[in-house]
């Protein structure tokens, strides 16, 4: 409740503003509103951005005022921005609050991983951008690719599908995957695969037995370093994964992280791309 109201009074403070002048010093909190923002050709509106906004490679050239859920007021309020575009979030509340009472403008976009999802993002930074044209030509070139996606996998026999098990962390061994309701668990059935935990929303740490039970045929992660970087013969060679059919195979998919999961403007590319490595010959 309390960020509902939060919410509330920044979308008030938003649209007072927008009657007066569009915003020409953006700060962008998250990488999907970063990508869309520079697709909509408003990159050089952008004065700073969020850790996890790495593309395209000229944001990494923007100041960096921290992780998208540990925001520090000072951070924020040092690139001295007219309006924040945000993915849903972003915090502690307590930055929220004092960016609220310095009356700094802040639309928070909707969530959503589908192709649904994207196009309301889309829609959400046009409008606060006042870029709508932009914006709806951006979704039609968008939903030319998701569509594109969604033909090819349609032709999948159901029986063929891929069981896939996302891991977001192996750290001490002890493995960290996706349910539903996820990004994992949205580009996972974009590609056309079935992802292989289905009883649970978000994301868990898993005994070995019930990895085992997922009998995942193929393994996706995020290309990363730390814990994922790990060759796969080592990774494999965990007792959670060992005996699984995706460990008999050798079948692990690693594509970089926000490519993978940003749910913006790549997304139909990466969706094809993760089709075509679960699918040879898709």
């Amino acid at each position: 409740m309390r960020r509902t109201l939060l919410a509330a009074s920044l979308s008030a403070l938003l649209c007072s503003s927008f009657a007066a002048q569009a915003a020409d010093r953006v700060l962008s909190i998250g990488g999907s509103v970063t990508e869309i923002i520079y697709a909509l050709g408003a990159g050089d509106r952008l004065i700073a951005r969020d850790t996890t906004s790495t593309y395209p490679e000229a944001a990494n050239d923007l100041p960096n005022v921290g992780y998208i859920r540990a925001l520090s007021p000072e951070g924020v309020l040092s690139v001295d921005p007219d309006l924040i575009i945000s993915e849903a979030g972003a915090g502690p509340m307590e930055t929220l609050e004092v960016l609220t009472r310095a009356e700094i403008p802040f639309v928070e976009v909707p969530d959503g991983f589908d192709g649904a999802g994207i196009l309301a993002k889309v829609a959400a930074v046009g409008t606060a951008l006042e870029l709508e044209e932009e914006a709806a030509v951006l979704a039609e070139d968008l939903s030319t690719g998701l569509d594109a996606v969604a033909a090819k996998t349609a032709s999948l026999p159901e029986s063929e599908r891929k069981r896939v098990l996302f891991i977001l962390s192996t750290r001490g061994g002890r493995i960290m995957a996706s349910g539903t309701h996820t990004a994992a668990d949205g580009i996972i059935r974009m590609a056309g695969g079935i992802n292989a935990l289905s009883d649970f929303e978000g994301y868990k740490l898993m005994t070995d037995e019930a990895v085992s039970r997922a009998a995942p045929e193929v393994i996706l992660m995020m290309d990363r370093g730390g814990d994922h970087g790990a060759p796969d013969a080592e990774f494999l060679a965990l007792p959670a994964i060992v005996t699984t059919p995706a460990a008999k195979t050798k079948s692990v998919v690693r594509m970089n992280g926000l490519y993978l999961l940003g749910f913006g403007p790549r997304t139909a590319d990466a969706a094809m791309d993760l089709a075509r490595a679960l699918y040879e010959g898709l």
